[in-house]
């Protein structure tokens, strides 16, 4: 090593020089993850320009010239997120199987990301990854023998079935400190519940006071499965000589 790159010592009198981390240079990758990181800390409300920006030591200016808008931004967060989702390959004598296990996978990943959910609904698939997604899913649907226009109506179905859930569940949890909690909360609300609809006019609502625990029982987990039982129930209507 030359002199020159030995470093010098503070003189005697000054103030030792701060030494800095090198910057990472601004990308749209960068502005992404760090717009995630947000989501995942704080949620959506919080990831605008101004707060990445904040996050990244540099001004909402800088970001504009990678990323045009706050929600072009949410889209590619979206689509960074779809790409942690993993697909299985299509088999036909497994496709109801895979449909579920794919859901199930789907709403793990988006549940990982707060409220990363709130962008999915209503948008239409665009980005790389969920294009990568919704290929997979009709890949299976079609391989399964569902007809090409109901395979196209069920990704839409089944896409907006999660977001729902994953919204609900985001909303509920936000309210928790974290799981102990929120199963406390959740005792805590449904006791309550049921003695509200016990105390119900039977003459008036025979079924829900006879059907207290059957209303009431059930956690997210059980009552999404039931609904992905319904729905591919129904897709296998469509199927040609399904058994």
């Amino acid at each position: 090593m030359s002199d020159v790159e030995v470093p010098m010592p503070t003189p005697p009198g000054r103030r030792p020089r701060r030494t800095r981390e090198p910057r990472r240079p601004l990308t749209v990758d960068l502005i992404v993850e760090t717009g995630i990181r947000v989501l995942d800390a704080e949620g959506l409300d919080a990831v605008t320009m101004r707060r990445v920006a904040q996050e990244l030591g540099t001004g909402p200016a800088s970001l504009y010239a990678h990323v045009g808008s706050k929600d072009e931004l949410y889209d590619l967060m979206l689509d960074r997120v779809s790409a942690e989702i993993r697909l299985p390959e299509p088999d036909p004598a497994r496709w109801r199987e895979l449909i579920k296990e794919s859901a199930l996978e789907a709403r793990r990943v988006m549940s990982a990301h707060r409220d990363i959910a709130r962008v999915s609904l209503g948008s239409i698939p665009l980005g790389p990854n969920l294009l990568l997604g919704a290929e997979r899913m009709l890949a299976i649907l079609l391989a399964g023998g569902v007809p090409p226009k109901i395979a196209a109506m069920a990704l839409d179905t089944l896409a907006m079935y999660i977001d729902a859930d994953v919204i609900e569940g985001t909303i509920y949890t936000a309210r928790a400190l974290g799981p102990e909690d929120g199963q406390r909360m959740y005792e805590d609300k449904i006791g309550p519940i049921r003695d509200y609809f016990r105390a119900l006019p039977p003459a008036r609502y025979p079924n829900i006071v006879a059907m207290v625990d059957e209303l009431t029982e059930g956690d997210g987990d059980e009552r999404f499965t039931f609904g992905l039982d319904i729905f591919i129930r129904g897709l296998a209507s469509y199927v040609p000589d399904d058994s």
